[in-house]
């Protein structure tokens, strides 16, 4: 079953660059997934979250306002 993965952010770099991580890491370890980018600052507020980037996981968010490590993301995505 294909997750579904959104990183919310307006565009500052580690939004970027958790965006790369997300990509890189599904596709290393061929998980499936539709990763999504939220921008809209609205829509962004809507989730709870106070600070970006922030990471939504099956609707879920799983953390906000830092990037994570590799193990953190294989956790949060596994």
């Amino acid at each position: 079953m294909s997750k579904k993965i959104t990183v919310l952010g307006t565009g500052c770099p580690k939004c970027k660059q958790l965006e790369k991580m997300v990509t890189d890491f599904t596709a290393e370890n061929g998980i499936d997934a539709e990763i999504n980018k939220e921008t809209d600052i609205v829509k962004i507020m809507g989730y709870g979250i106070m600070s970006t980037p922030g990471l939504v996981v099956d609707g879920k968010v799983v953390m906000s306002g830092r990037l994570p490590s590799k193990e953190e993301l294989s956790k949060l995505i596994g």
